[in-house]
């Protein structure tokens, strides 16, 4: 039996929330592939390590709710997601950012191989010049 696209990624993203939720950033880094572009809001790494470090900088009682908003099956292992995501904070409002993420099989397993948050309609953003 083939899953869907969107069944690939909520299995995926919904064990990438409980850690993200859990505050356990080694646990997130798992569902990342060695070789992982990470984009957060901060400068991007690559590799487990460096989605760890980022999530470990992250405040304690961040959770994340998220929406797959479009999903395309790029090949027989490679998966893609656009996606509408809350960070809630204890202490600050919610942050409502879109998250571009490639999923990657290897043998029966799916993980991030590419994640890329961007903040459309924030002014900083929408301020710089692409030609």
């Amino acid at each position: 039996m083939t899953s869907t696209e969107t069944d690939i990624l909520t299995t995926v993203l919904d064990q990438w929330k409980s850690a993200v939720d859990a505050h356990d950033p080694k646990r997130v880094a798992t569902y990342f592939t060695d070789d992982a572009i990470f984009q957060g809001l901060h400068p991007y790494g690559v590799g487990p390590d460096n989605v760890a470090a980022y999530y470990d900088s992250q405040p304690i009682g961040m959770t994340a709710e998220y929406a797959v908003l479009q999903t395309r099956r790029l090949a027989d292992d490679l998966v893609l997601g656009y996606l509408g995501v809350d960070f809630a904070f204890t202490d600050r409002p919610t942050l409502t950012v879109y998250l571009g993420v490639i999923l990657r099989r290897t043998g029966e397993t799916w993980f991030i191989n590419h994640y890329q948050v961007s903040r459309l309609g924030d002014s900083a953003s929408n301020s710089r010049v692409h030609s």
